[in-house]
């Protein structure tokens, strides 16, 4: 144990006044006969909370709470800390007696090696296969609380020698969201329902996320929580693209007009875009155009329509949605605006109708 404390503080950068605490701090549970870290991690969970508290508080100015917090959760997440113990090797120094916990910590820190870098910031809430053993953050908030009490509860003092241990920190202009939070934020603010649906195969955990009734992420694992991050993480790369995509084609438009006339064409040829304009107006919409432009679709095995919210305006008691949709057909992208109406689904079905009468004269 010796060679194990003067190993860690050489890691953390820090020399222990009680060395007792650094060799609690590195004692799990399974261990007999020793005090475990648990009453340490306890208070490590609460140092480390408060410290990025601080953190954030100070080197952010103009941020508001809610970013705040994400970004305090994304740098003490369990997912964020075990990498952290990881990275520095920790967990080879714990005593311990559990050769499950051991292949738990092997399996997660095999999954680890294989992410990228870039990716860091994002699987701060989750990997793509292996969950986080809780062990790796306990032991990172447990080496904290015992710096913390040896610098006589200065909060200050701690987080000079701490900070570093911690990085990368992930910073107001890296953290992403948590994915499955992300998601239903992002169908809230466009009006769209979500739901996800889990399944087994095997011993394979199946999640598939349906937006507006319509199958767009699907993830996988053996543990549920990282299949429902999987599939959500899937799901908003879909949404992404799907709006990257459209705003190209916007852009490349000269002048689109957002009225319910406007139907756009548009062909890729050697590497520029034609655009053309059409009326659309074929009458008046009938129900179940969405539905009806979905069925044909599939039967030319064509691309499902792409339908997206352009424009949300008003007072929340009379607030309109204007939605777009896209079809790729032939080698060639129909785009059409639709009407403005009083309920998403609504105006969605108005871009398909609009749409629809664009194929008619294709």
């Amino acid at each position: 144990m010796k060679d194990a404390v003067e190993q860690v503080q050489c890691i953390v950068g820090y020399s222990f006044n009680d060395l007792s605490l650094l060799e609690e701090a590195l004692t799990h549970s399974s261990y007999p006969f020793r005090a475990s870290y648990q009453r340490l991690e306890f208070v490590g969970d609460a140092v480390l909370n408060l410290a990025f508290t601080n953190f954030v508080y100070l080197t952010n100015p103009s941020v508001g709470p809610g970013a705040l917090s994400v970004l305090r959760a994304a740098n003490i997440s369990t997912e964020k800390l075990a990498r952290v113990a990881i990275r520095h090797d920790f967990y080879r120094y714990l005593r311990r007696h559990s050769n499950i916990l051991d292949s738990m910590v092997q399996e997660f820190t095999e999954a680890v090696s294989k992410e990228r870098e870039e990716d860091y910031a994002g699987i701060s809430y989750g990997g793509s296969t292996v969950k986080a053993p809780k062990v790796l953050a306990d032991i990172v908030e447990s080496i904290a609380a015992a710096i913390y009490i040896d610098c006589s509860f200065n909060l200050v003092a701690f987080w000079k020698v701490f900070r570093g241990i911690l990085e990368p920190i992930i910073t107001v202009e890296t953290p992403n969201q948590q994915p499955v939070s992300h998601i239903y934020e992002l169908c809230q603010k466009q009006g769209m329902s979500i739901e996800f649906k889990n399944w087994k195969k095997d011993n394979m955990n199946i999640t598939n996320v349906y937006v507006d009734g319509e199958l767009l992420g699907v993830g996988s694992s053996e543990q549920k929580p990282i299949a429902k991050l999987n599939a959500a993480r899937d799901a908003l790369q879909k949404l992404c693209h799907d709006e990257v995509d459209r705003m190209e084609i916007i852009k490349c438009s000269s002048q689109i007009s957002k009225t319910s006339e406007d139907v756009v064409t548009s062909r890729q040829i050697n590497g520029g875009l034609i655009t053309n304009k059409a009326n659309a107006n074929g009458g008046e919409e009938v129900d179940g155009s969405k539905q009806r432009l979905h069925e044909l679709c599939s039967k030319k095995r064509w691309q499902k329509p792409i339908y997206s919210l352009e424009e949300k305006e008003g007072p929340a008691h009379d607030t309109k949605f204007l939605c777009s949709v896209k079809v790729f057909c032939n080698n060639e992208a129909l785009f059409a605006f639709g009407d403005p109406k009083s309920r998403l689904r609504e105006a969605e079905n108005s871009a398909a109708y609009k749409l629809l009468c664009q194929l008619t004269a294709y």
